[in-house]
């Protein structure tokens, strides 16, 4: 029977111990299935195929993450303000759970420390969305490890309140697609909002948008979603046109 030799048998144990101890770190609990944590932090890049012929990296653990992390926080915004519509509860909770928060809220809480991906490539890799991604890989392993009440305790105690203020957030939930259409509309003007430009790949885009004041280009803003360009370009626009209080 083939044994690995007991350098390699301590470096594997040793790397596990310090995985595990930086799970408990950013989770609050010791992991009970320490390989649920070892995929979360895998990236595609160096996944390897399994026998059954799919990619063992976090990308199904990604997509599971992602779908219960924006079910916990729709749940605690619907609670939190009761009489909010729903175009305010979605806007609350995109400002949340998009890419560049994401990305930015894992590196807070360590994850980016503890990712595995190919440093070959890392100038393409290291973008706006891998560490959130492996975000939500963890959110969904801790979701099978502990189960539904511990990870919603998780999601929130560990990484929503402690890092937003909700109430900053929505004191500045400035819809600045909607001020520039409103004051187009006063003023009798015509108002276009064009995508003109995206760059990048399928799971890295970059778009840029222009608007358009009576078809005079007015200003030009960029983002990671084409709603996110339109914001960006449309809040140039305020300034411009000198319309925010």
């Amino acid at each position: 029977m083939f044994r690995l030799p007991n350098r390699l048998l301590y470096l594997f144990r040793s790397k596990d111990l310090k995985l595990a101890e930086a799970i408990k770190i950013i989770v609050g609990k010791s992991p009970r299935n320490l390989s649920l944590f070892k995929l979360a932090i895998k990236h595609s890049s160096i996944a390897n195929h399994s026998s059954e012929g799919y990619k063992e990296s976090n990308e199904r653990l990604e997509y599971l993450g992602d779908a219960f992390l924006g079910a916990v926080i729709a749940e605690y915004l619907f609670k939190k303000f009761p009489y909010k519509d729903e175009g305010f509860l979605t806007e609350i909770r995109s400002r949340l759970v998009n890419r560049e928060t994401l990305n930015n809220l894992a590196i807070k809480v360590g994850i980016s420390k503890i990712i595995e991906f190919d440093t070959s490539k890392k100038s393409s890799l290291t973008h706006k969305s891998i560490y959130g991604d492996t975000l939500e890989a963890m959110v969904g392993a801790v979701y099978l490890d502990r189960g539904f009440d511990f990870c919603r305790k998780f999601i929130l105690g560990k990484l929503i309140l402690p890092h937003f203020d909700i109430e900053q957030i929505v004191q500045n939930n400035y819809n600045y697609k909607s001020i520039v259409i409103e004051w187009a509309q006063k003023e009798s003007k015509e108002v276009r909002f064009e995508i003109i430009e995206e760059k990048g790949n399928n799971h890295f885009k970059e778009f840029t948008a222009q608007v358009y004041i009576d078809e005079k280009p007015i200003s030009i803003g960029h983002g990671f979603s084409k709603k996110k360009a339109e914001q960006n370009a449309a809040f140039k626009s305020c300034e411009v046109l000198e319309i925010l209080d």
